[in-house]
């Protein structure tokens, strides 16, 4: 037999997890073959069908009969892993009610389960037809191949790594700068224009992120059109790229009069990314608030379309041309990762570069396929991928790309699944990493290796998809993906009949009987109302996720949670996030598949003890259910749960019985309650959490004991936590000693990289809280701890970046002790908050001095922030060589100095504060002084970066001479 060399068959790794799950059940009782045919039956055809699945993964885009014969034998194997499913789960839901002696009840049941109905006979003997088809159609066996070299997790490509772009980039950049270019009016519209997977996006992201443009813009906004070209959608969302918030109108003229109102006073550049619509009406409608902007403001749009250039252009586009053979061999070489000594073999150099000339100077092509390559060396893998037939196959076959769609064959067999359940998602989607990774656990998608979590296998695939460019980061949100629209065509095509995605009810064709996943976008035009009455004939669907649902768009299908719950029975993951839903019906709890349960920001009151019934529940998402104020007491029951994210809801306490969770990855807030079932201590057994946690109502740990017994500082997975006591005021007197013990208990794993602390109501913070131990630690905030009188020791952690002290009602005094410890006796040889980079310290009422210690202090410290701190007095920490922003205000008895920063980029002085402005430095582009009883300034430095000046409300010697105000200046406020 010939080696395998590609990636391994799409249905492989079903099979594969069909067997598991036959295995799983046969392996209760060894008995269980000789008893039941069925299952032996069964097993052979599994074992019968996965060697020829290699074989017929290529043969299927020529052989229109092979493609048939895939089809329905996915089709078969779902029937399968359903009635498996079922079987395993009824047997382990007995095998946990039943007597610990009594070991045979869980095989009876499963007997008795397929003695009763002829679900299973009717299954095998399907499957068995399809299996035997496999001899006519004349497929072979092939032996696995070693999959060792496959990639590591990767760090993301950054943009400004992209070859062959310098010219494209310099022109566009030059037209972008210039405020005299010869537009009409004011408005400046640029086109990129260039057939898909030229590289218009990323072109327009190394422009958007240039330090040139940064600097010439007030502000900038970026904007993904799409196909769907919406003015009051477009408007909407150009509103909230520029303001970084949502926003809530519905009426073009309010939006478009809003809009104008933002544009009007500063210098904007916008990008419209992937612009389709050419209708002229259209866009003149959409540019109409734009069009008063200050001069020099500019529109940079990327379009496949000339015609849509031709419409909205005031300068000649800029078109894309392919790459250059040796710039694409270029961005081959990256993403292939080839080292020196792999390059130095020249067959393998001469493979590559015949691989780059079939790719046609297409970039998006050149890195899917590189990220195929990447890390292999072997030749005879770049030549099997060179010489393999599919690049021959005609578009008419697979509508893709050929150089995509061989990058997608040459897949390993366990990212295919991954990959194409991303074609649930409309294109131009904002996938979140943590959602998607939960999804393809929920679908059985993940293949843990050794000690590795599920979690953490789906993180690799997740990096791997990113370092063969299936996906791509965001532009400009940090912890997005996005795919490409010709990727999603990909996926969309190997996602077949078994995906189907409601968005357009023009174009929709009907729903495949055959439609295991199911996906309905809010913001299209399908309703919801068709997709309800097919759902009796989908009864075996396994996926459904309501996508885009926001409160702007108008839903009224609130009957559509029970319709579904009641036809759909097979369930493994199901979103009814930002649903119109009020109550959850007891039938869910006939859903005993589901995998994955997402109520989040809905109106649910409470959620049906049935819930417990959910065995094989391994994610429920509750978070931001603001009338939601209890679990059901069968939370206990849910054994497999893995996530439960309840933030931002409301909760008065935990249910009883916590504990049990142990397969608990992921808790987000813990609510303390009163009774013995639901106390601190519950936490202690959930010794697998990760990420984040809150654990709040604190005041309910009533001694040492129960904190210490909550084992957190066992807990080496936490990287973050927040601790919170409720605020009481008529809470009776407190023991400010066992506080302290208490927190000291709580102390955790010094792994820690994000603390916050909330109503702390002891006197003195213990001496973990800001231990140097603690050497991963980012950001701390300390809010409410109105009692404490002493700021812990910050200044010997290593890694502190931003901290945050707010509403302390007893502190008067921060001196030596907030640098150091009492016991640091060499502290002053070491820099103090050496890493620090925002401090902000706000609403301080009884505080009254800062006594600053001058001595390499503060060294990176960007941002400082003073707020509503009335009896503060005397001057606060002049060396800050490093600082770019102050901002001081509502401290009354204030009189200071401002510091001497030469990177000070922004002043802001309000709230009576009597100040002494000395040389200010010249990089300074805005300065605000409001409502200051005693100002002393002599302003005649040159400030040529000035773009910003206001004085308000100011008695006295403030002085800048007209002869002295920079060109720069744009607003002028006195």
């Amino acid at each position: 037999m010939a080696e395998k060399l590609y990636g391994g068959a799409y249905l492989s790794p079903f099979v594969d997890a069909v067997l598991d799950n036959l295995t799983s059940i046969l392996e209760e009782d060894d008995s269980f073959l000789e008893r039941n045919n069925l299952l032996g039956r069964l097993q052979n055809c599994l074992y019968d069908v996965g060697p020829v699945l290699d074989d017929a993964e290529l043969k299927q885009f020529t052989d229109k009969k092979v493609k048939k014969w895939l089809v329905d034998l996915q089709d078969a194997l779902f029937m399968a892993d359903d009635l498996l499913d079922e079987l395993f789960t009824k047997s382990a839901i007995a095998a946990t009610q039943r007597d610990p002696g009594n070991s045979s009840s869980g095989s009876r049941l499963v007997d008795s389960y397929i003695e009763d109905t002829g679900d299973m006979e009717k299954l095998v003997g399907t499957l068995e037809s399809v299996v035997r088809r496999k001899n006519y159609l004349r497929l072979k066996e092939s032996a696995k191949v070693d999959m060792s070299w496959r990639i590591p997790s990767t760090c993301l490509v950054e943009p400004s790594e992209i070859r062959g772009r310098e010219e494209d980039k310099e022109a566009i950049l030059k037209l972008l700068l210039d405020d005299d270019d010869d537009a009409d009016g004011d408005l400046s519209v640029i086109p990129i224009v260039g057939m898909g997977g030229i590289g218009k996006t990323t072109l327009a992201q190394l422009l958007y992120h240039d330090d040139k443009v940064k600097e010439n813009f007030d502000f900038r906004g970026w904007v993904c059109v799409s196909e769907e070209f919406d003015v009051v959608k477009v408007t909407k969302t150009v509103i909230e790229a520029i303001t970084s918030s949502s926003c809530n109108l519905t009426d073009l003229n309010l939006l478009q009069l809003d809009l104008k109102e933002k544009l009007s006073r500063q210098k904007f550049f916008i990008v419209l990314d992937d612009v389709w619509n050419e209708n002229y009406d259209d866009w003149n409608t959409l540019l109409k608030p734009f069009q008063k902007g200050v001069k020099g403001s500019k529109i940079l749009i990327t379009t496949r379309n000339k015609n849509v250039a031709s419409v909205v252009q005031t300068v000649s586009p800029h078109e894309l041309s392919l790459l250059s053979d040796e710039d694409c061999w270029l961005v081959f070489s990256k993403h292939a990762r080839l080292s020196t000594v792999s390059l130095e073999n020249p067959n393998l150099e001469k493979i590559g570069r015949d691989i780059v000339k079939k790719c046609d100077g297409l970039p998006l092509a050149v890195q899917a396929l590189g990220g195929i390559l990447r890390g292999n060396s072997d030749t005879r893998y770049w030549n099997h991928l060179l010489k393999s037939e599919i690049w021959e196959l005609s578009n008419d076959i697979i509508n893709v790309v050929p150089a995509l769609r061989i990058s997608y064959y040459f897949l390993p067999s366990y990212l295919k699944q991954c990959f194409v359940y991303c074609s649930l998602y409309p294109k131009d989607y904002e996938f979140s990493k943590d959602e998607l990774l939960l999804l393809w656990m929920a679908e059985n998608f993940l293949q843990p290796v050794g000690k590795k979590t599920m979690e953490e296998v789906g993180g690799e695939y997740f990096d791997e998809l990113i370092a063969r460019s299936f996906l791509q980061p965001h532009s400009t949100w940090e912890n997005k993906f996005v795919m490409h629209d010709l990727v999603h065509d990909l996926a969309m095509t190997c996602g077949g009949e078994f995906y189907f995605r409601a968005e357009e009810l023009r174009n929709a064709v009907e729903v495949d009987i055959k439609a295991r996943h199911l996906s309905h976008n809010a913001k299209g035009n399908y309703p919801m109302s068709n997709l309800l009455g097919v759902c009796d004939r989908l009864k075996h669907t396994r996926t459904f996720l309501e996508l885009n649902l926001n409160e702007w768009i108008p839903f009224n299908m609130e009957n559509a949670p029970c319709i579904m719950l009641s036809q759909l029975r097979y369930l493994r993951a199901l979103s009814f996030k930002r649903f119109p839903l009020e109550s959850v019906p007891d039938s869910i709890g006939e859903l005993i598949h589901l995998r994955y349960l997402d109520l989040s920001l809905t109106d649910i009151v409470a959620l049906p003890e049935s819930l417990g019934n959910l065995y094989n529940l391994q994610t429920l998402k509750l978070n931001f259910c603001r009338k939601l104020k209890m679990l059901p007491v069968a939370m206990k029951d849910l054994l497999n749960l893995r996530h439960l994210d309840i933030s931002e809801t409301p909760l008065d306490e935990m249910p009883k019985g916590m504990s049990k969770l142990k397969n608990l990855q992921f808790l987000s807030g813990y609510v303390v309650g009163k009774r013995e079932e639901n106390k601190i201590t519950e936490l202690g057994a959930l010794a697998n959490l990760h990420k984040s946690i809150s654990i709040l109502k604190l005041e309910n740990v009533v001694n040492i004991s129960e904190a210490l017994e909550a084992r957190m500082s066992d807990k080496d997975g936490i990287d973050s936590i927040t601790l919170s006591w409720s605020s009481n005021e008529e809470e009776t007197t407190v023991d400010s000693e066992m506080e302290r013990e208490i927190l000291d208990k709580l102390r955790p794993h010094t792994n820690l990289k994000e603390l916050r602390i909330n109503g702390y109501r002891g006197t003195r913070f213990p001496d973990w809280v800001g231990h140097s131990s603690y050497h991963n630690i980012t950001k701390i905030t300390l809010d409410g701890c109105r009692s404490c009188c002493m700021l812990p020791s910050f200044g010997q952690l290593p890694s502190l970046k931003h901290l945050s002290i707010s509403n302390f009602e007893s502190l008067e005094s921060v001196g030596a002790e907030f640098y150091f410890n009492k016991n640091g006796e060499s502290c002053l040889e070491t820099p103090q908050f050496p890493m620090l980079e925002t401090l902000s310290i706000q609403s301080m009422r009884c505080w009254k001095e800062w006594r600053s210690l001058e001595f390499n202090g503060f060294p990176r410290l960007g941002h400082l922030t003073i707020r509503e701190c009335p009896m503060l007095r005397g001057d606060l920490p002049n060396h800050l060589p490093s600082l770019q922003s102050l901002q001081i205000s509502h401290c009354k008895q204030l009189s200071w100095c401002v510091p001497r920063s030469p990177a000070m980029t922004s002043l802001r002085i309000g709230g009576g504060n009597e100040v002494r402005i000395g040389e200010l430095p010249s990089l300074l582009r805005e300065l605000s002084i409001a409502g200051n009883h005693h100002v002393e300034a002599i302003m005649h430095m040159q400030l040529s970066c000035l773009t910003s000046l206001s004085i308000a409300d100011c008695s006295s010697h403030i002085w800048f001479p007209v002869s002295s105000i920079p060109a720069s200046l744009q607003k002028l406020t006195i």
